[in-house]
């Protein structure tokens, strides 16, 4: 079954999100801000308990992820361009930006508030212990938050 996502599903998932938000505002101007901007779109496997904490997590954070099981993420990934190494187990799409695995979403809000130019997305490859989603007790490992370009050029963008 290839449900690879066509750049025409994309931006009509980000324009619902975008109108849903923009009605919300008509009624809540400051909450609509805070929960529907950007858009934020999560693409994860359906049988993934740590995606779905991620997703929990972005809420707690005061986000509103509009939420897609797929069950093809590697075409997904490959259709959105983010690097091999740095793919991890779910895939969102916030704003303009790709954003890869378990990024904290006080990062996920910095990525998307300073509009880097350049950057296709963020990730955070793996599946590092106590990143979002990956809580494991006491147990945290440092992880790094990678930009990357289309051109294939990483950075560190922040590190746990």
């Amino acid at each position: 079954m290839n449900e690879r996502i066509t750049r025409r599903e994309l931006l009509a998932t980000l324009a619902k999100a975008t109108l849903s938000g923009i009605l919300l505002g008509a009624v809540r101007p400051t909450a609509a801000l805070a929960e529907s901007a950007p858009g934020l779109v999560v693409y994860k496997d359906p049988s993934c308990g740590c995606c779905t904490k991620w997703v929990e997590h972005l809420q707690a954070a005061g986000m509103r992820p509009v939420v897609h099981d797929r069950t093809d993420m590697d075409a997904l990934k490959d259709s959105l361009g983010v690097p091999s190494s740095l793919r991890s187990c779910h895939t969102a799409v916030a704003g303009k930006y790709v954003v890869e695995g378990h990024v904290p979403a006080a990062d996920l809000k910095r990525l998307v508030a300073s509009a880097p130019k350049g950057l296709l997305g963020i990730a955070v490859p793996g599946m590092p212990a106590g990143s979002p989603g990956m809580e494991m007790g006491e147990r945290r490992d440092h992880f790094d938050v990678i930009a990357f370009s289309a051109n294939g050029k990483t950075s560190v963008f922040a590190r746990h």
